[in-house]
C-alpha cells in the first residue's frame, strides 16, 4: 500500500478474532478491533485527525492547536500540528503517565498543567481554572485551534463513519450482538453505537467505567463520564465498572495468549466482556459475536505497571502499596469523616489532626484546606514505602479530590498500624459544597 500522507493510513484496522482458548466462551465469538494499529498509536487517531483537520485547513500564522488532553489525543493532535507546519499545547491539570509525558515533548508538545480540582473537566464548575480555560477557548479572536474532543461531534462523527461501518463490513454485513467500550470521552462508543443498532437495533452495547478509587488511562469513573457532554447514558444497554487489577490481567492475557501488543484500556475492554459475556454464554442457544476495542499499545504504560503490578516486570512487589489492596479491603479499613465533622475535629481536637491534602500542587496553590500540607498522591505512596512517614501521636486526616484515593491511603495507613487516620468523605469538592472555608496561594 502507499500514501501520500500519512493521515490516508488512518483507519481500516483489523478485526481479529480471539481464541476460544483464551477467553472460554462457548458460544459467542469474540473479535478484537484493532485501533492500536493506528499509525500515531491509538484509537484517539481517527477523532483527532476529524476534529483538526477543518481547522489546520483554515490555519493561519502562528495559530496553535491545543486541548485538554494528557494522553493519546494529544499525541495525535501534536503529530497532526507538527505535520501542518503548526504547534500543539497539551492542557491537563495533571500527566498521570510519564512516558506520556515525555513523548509528548519529543513531539515538540507545548505542556501546560493547570490547577484543576479534580481528575477531569467539569464544565459546570465556574471556579476551576481547567474549567475556565476551557470556557476562554471558546472565545472569539483568539489564536488557539481548540478540537475540544469532550464536547466536539466531530469526535463521535469520526467512529460513526469509520470505525462502526469496518465493524460491520469485517462481519461480512452484520452488527455484532454485542459491543464492549471503555468509556473515556464517550466519542467511540457514541459513534460505533449509532452505527451498530442501524444495523441492527437488538445489538447490546456494555460501556465500561474506572472504579471510584482505582485509575485507568483513558477510562473515566462514572461520576467524571457525567461531566463529559458527549456522553449520553442511553447509548449503553448496562454500564460496568472495572478495576485497574482486571486492567492489568486482561492486558497481560492479550500480549501472552493472543500476541496483541495491547494497553490497559484494551485490557480493561476484554476483561470487562468475558465477564459479561460469561453469565450470557451459559443462557445461550445459538452462536453469538461481541466485539470490543483494543485502544492503544503497551510501550507506553510500562510505569504504570511496574507501579501497580512490579513482578510482571521482575521486579519484588512494592512494600506498602496502597494501590495493592483490594476494594473490600479499602471498605473494611478506611475510617471516613464528614466535612462537618472535619471542621469540628480541626478546630476542636487535641490534638489537631495533619491536614494532608494528596492533590497536585497547582491544585493545591488554587484552594486548600487551611492548615493543610501538600503532599502529591504519588509522593506521598513513595514515602509510604519507607514506612509510617508521621508519629503515630498526631492524627491525621487525609484530603483528595472527591475522596477515593484518601480512602485508600487511609486504609493503608491504618494497616501499617497508624492508630488515627481518616480520609475526608467526598474529598475537597464536598468539603467546598459544604461551605467550609478554602485558601488560596
Amino acid at each position: 500500500m502507499r500514501y501520500d500522507s500519512i493521515t490516508d493510513a488512518i483507519g481500516n484496522t483489523p478485526l481479529v478474532r480471539i481464541d476460544p482458548a483464551v477467553h472460554g466462551l462457548t458460544r459467542i465469538d469474540l473479535y478484537a478491533k484493532l485501533e492500536m494499529l493506528n499509525p500515531f498509536g491509538s484509537v484517539k487517531d481517527r477523532p483527532a485527525w476529524h476534529m483538526a483537520r477543518p481547522l489546520l485547513a483554515a490555519a493561519g500564522p502562528g495559530e496553535q492547536v491545543v486541548e485538554l488532553s494528557s494522553g493519546n489525543t494529544a499525541k495525535a493532535l501534536a503529530l497532526l500540528a507538527g505535520l501542518h507546519g503548526l504547534t500543539f499545547k497539551s492542557v491537563t491539570n495533571r500527566m498521570r503517565i510519564p512516558e506520556i509525558k515525555e513523548l509528548l515533548l519529543l513531539l515538540g508538545a507545548e505542556i501546560e498543567e493547570l490547577p484543576g480540582r479534580s481528575e477531569c473537566l467539569d464544565p459546570t464548575d465556574t471556579d476551576d481554572p481547567l474549567t475556565r480555560f476551557h470556557q476562554a477557548l471558546a472565545e472569539p479572536g483568539g489564536h488557539y485551534l481548540h478540537t475540544d474532543q469532550y464536547f466536539n461531534p466531530r469526535n463521535t462523527d469520526a467512529h460513526a463513519s469509520g470505525t462502526g461501518p469496518e465493524i460491520v463490513k469485517d462481519l461480512d454485513g452484520r452488527a455484532p450482538d454485542y459491543f464492549v467500550a471503555c468509556v473515556g470521552t464517550a466519542g467511540s462508543s457514541t459513534g460505533v453505537a449509532r452505527v451498530l443498532r442501524e444495523h441492527d437495533p437488538d445489538v447490546r452495547v456494555i460501556g465500561l467505567v474506572a472504579d471510584k478509587s482505582d485509575f485507568i488511562p483513558g477510562i473515566r469513573t462514572i461520576d467524571e463520564v457525567q461531566q463529559v457532554g458527549l456522553f449520553d447514558p442511553a447509548t449503553y444497554d448496562t454500564i460496568e465498572t472495572v478495576t485497574a487489577d482486571e486492567a492489568i490481567d486482561g492486558m497481560v492475557t492479550l500480549i501472552r495468549r493472543c500476541a496483541l501488543l495491547s494497553g490497559p484500556t484494551g485490557g480493561a475492554a476484554f476483561q470487562g466482556a468475558i465477564r459479561h459475556l460469561r453469565t450470557v454464554d451459559r443462557e445461550l442457544t445459538e452462536r453469538r459475536t461481541a466485539v470490543f476495542i483494543v485502544c492503544d499499545r503497551a510501550e507506553s504504560y510500562l510505569g504504570y505497571v511496574r507501579q501497580r503490578r512490579p513482578e510482571l516486570l521482575g521486579r519484588p512487589p512494592l512494600k506498602n502499596s496502597a494501590a495493592a489492596l483490594t476494594e473490600a479491603e479499602v471498605r473494611a479499613e478506611a475510617k471516613t469523616v464528614g466535612p462537618e465533622a472535619a471542621r469540628r475535629w480541626i478546630t476542636e481536637g487535641d490534638p489537631a489532626p495533619l491536614v494532608v491534602d494528596l492533590r497536585g500542587p497547582h491544585a493545591y496553590a488554587a484552594l486548600h484546606i487551611d492548615g493543610s500540607i501538600n503532599i502529591a498522591d504519588e509522593l506521598f505512596g513513595e514515602l509510604l514505602r519507607g514506612g509510617l512517614p508521621f508519629s503515630t501521636r498526631r492524627p491525621v486526616l487525609l484530603a483528595c479530590p472527591v475522596g477515593e484515593k484518601s480512602a485508600r491511603y487511609a486504609a493503608l495507613l491504618t494497616r501499617m498500624g497508624h492508630p488515627d487516620v481518616r480520609s475526608l468523605a467526598g474529598g475537597v469538592v464536598a468539603w467546598r459544597d459544604a461551605g467550609a472555608p478554602l485558601v488560596r496561594d
